[in-house]
């Protein structure tokens, strides 16, 4: 899985009619990476039910600013092109699907 460009998010934000997790990490940050293969596991998981995608806060800096990031990793789980919930800091799988299946 490849990280998300601010305009692909953009776009796909406002045309998605599934739901979207969104995980906002850097390559230099340790638990970004640890939640790196969680992320891809899940996005195998759940395709056709949710949109997964990664946005590196160094190449999106505007859509970080959006949403107030201030922490990585930070998952946004968006529903409608709204933010309904979001979770700071690394997450087990099970916390992540947890979340999935209530979007």
């Amino acid at each position: 899985m490849q990280s998300t460009s601010a305009q692909d998010f953009i776009s796909m934000r406002a045309d998605s009619p599934l739901p979207m997790m969104v995980d906002f990490f850097a390559d230099w940050c340790g638990p970004c990476q640890m939640l790196s293969p969680i992320v891809e596991e899940l996005a195998g998981e759940y395709e056709g039910k949710v949109n997964i995608v990664k946005v590196d806060i160094d190449e999106a800096q505007e859509i970080a600013q959006e949403y107030g990031i201030t922490s990585i990793p930070t998952i946004l789980f968006i529903r409608e092109g709204q933010m309904v919930d979001k979770l700071v800091g690394f997450q087990s799988k099970d916390a992540l699907k947890e979340k999935l299946d209530t979007i």
